[in-house]
C-alpha cells in the first residue's frame, strides 16, 4: 500500500524548511547506515544534533499530528524523529530494506512498520532521484511536489535513483503502527475512507454509518498489538 499525502507542509513552511536546511550541518550519509545499507548508500545527511534539524523535526511532527490522512494510514503508536538527506552529483541509495528495529533518542526501541518520505524540493529542481518501491503490483517510481509525503510498508525493497542534475532534499522517518500487519492496515484505511465518503452523503447519524464505524473500531480492537 503506497499512499501519497499532499500538502503536509504548505508553501511558507517549505520556504522556512529550505532556509534551515541551507544553514544546517551536513555529513556523509554512510555514517548512519548499518550493514548492507552502508555499502549502497551515497548521499549527505543533516546532523541530527544541529539546531536546524531539531526545528524542522518539530515542525514536521506537529503537522503530522494534525494530518487525518497520515493518522488513518499509519495508525501511529510511535514515530521516529524525521531525518533529512540530500542527493546530488550522482548521489543515490541502492536497493535495500529498512532496518526492522530503530533506537529512539530516549533509548527505547521502535519497530519500523511504516516508512515515510517527505519531499522538500520540487521535482523540477533536479533530474533523477526517483524513489523506486517494489510493491504488490510491481515497481513504482515516486517523485512528489515539495511538501508532499509518500507512505509505504517498511518491508518494501526500495531505492533512490542517482540524481544527475540539481539537488534532491527529503525528510525520512518511520512509524511503529498500532496495527502491525500491513494488509490489515490497508483494509482499515480503505474502510475509514469509505466511512468518511458515505458520511458526507448520508450524515453521521445514518444507521449504516454507525454500523460501519462500529465495524472499524472492532477491527482495530482485534488487530491492535499494544
Amino acid at each position: 500500500m503506497l499512499i501519497p499525502i499532499k500538502n503536509v507542509l504548505n508553501h511558507n513552511e517549505i520556504q522556512q524548511a529550505q532556509q534551515w536546511l541551507e544553514a544546517g550541518r551536513w555529513q556523509d550519509g554512510k555514517a548512519t547506515a548499518g550493514g548492507i545499507a552502508a555499502q549502497v548508500k551515497n548521499n549527505l545527511q543533516l546532523d541530527d544534533q544541529c539546531q536546524q534539524a531539531k526545528q524542522l523535526q518539530q515542525l514536521i511532527v506537529a503537522r503530522l499530528n494534525q494530518c487525518p490522512q497520515f493518522i488513518a494510514a499509519a495508525l501511529p503508536a510511535k514515530l521516529y524523529p524525521p531525518k533529512f538527506n540530500c542527493y546530488q552529483n550522482g548521489g543515490h541509495y541502492g536497493a535495500h530494506v529498512d532496518g526492522s528495529i530503530m533506537t529512539l533518542p530516549d533509548q527505547s526501541q521502535l519497530r519500523t512498520d511504516v516508512s515515510c518520505t517527505l519531499f522538500l524540493t520540487e521535482p523540477g529542481d533536479y533530474a533523477g532521484g526517483e524513489l523506486c518501491i517494489e510493491g504488490q503490483y510491481g515497481l513504482q517510481e515516486v517523485k512528489l511536489s515539495a511538501g508532499d509525503l509518500i507512505l509505504y510498508p517498511a518491508t518494501s525493497l526500495h531505492q533512490v535513483k542517482p540524481v544527475t542534475e540539481g539537488k534532491r532534499v527529503c525528510a525520512f522517518f518511520w512509524a511503529q503502527s498500532l496495527v502491525k500487519n500491513s494488509e490489515q492496515r490497508s483494509h482499515l484505511y480503505d474502510l475509514d475512507n469509505t466511512i468518511q465518503s458515505l458520511t458526507q452523503q448520508l450524515g453521521a447519524n445514518h444507521s449504516d454509518i454507525i454500523a460501519l464505524s462500529g465495524l472499524y473500531h472492532n477491527l482495530v480492537r482485534q488487530w491492535t498489538t499494544t
